[in-house]
């Protein structure tokens, strides 16, 4: 059985998110979420990426909307 990679699908898919614009988007997010969401949970590696990429784009300037939802995504994810 393989291992599952999502968490490095996520860190590359995240990588023109930060190239073109440098902000996260509510449509980047959503692409991300679902390469972590394929195998219909989050593991700690995928939460590990995820909270470097929200770490990344709170040093931006979020739309509230994207901020607010990496504050519930961390809320319910556990992620630091």
């Amino acid at each position: 059985m393989t291992e599952p990679r999502s968490h490095l699908d996520i860190a590359l898919a995240s990588i023109p998110v930060f190239s073109n614009d440098g902000l996260l988007d509510m449509a980047e997010l959503d692409r991300l979420l679902a390469l972590a969401e394929r195998d219909g949970s989050f593991d700690e590696d995928e939460k590990r990426v995820l909270g470097r990429i929200f770490a990344q784009a709170e040093q931006t300037r979020l739309d509230p909307a994207v901020g607010a939802r990496i504050a519930r995504l961390r809320a319910e994810l556990g992620i630091a």
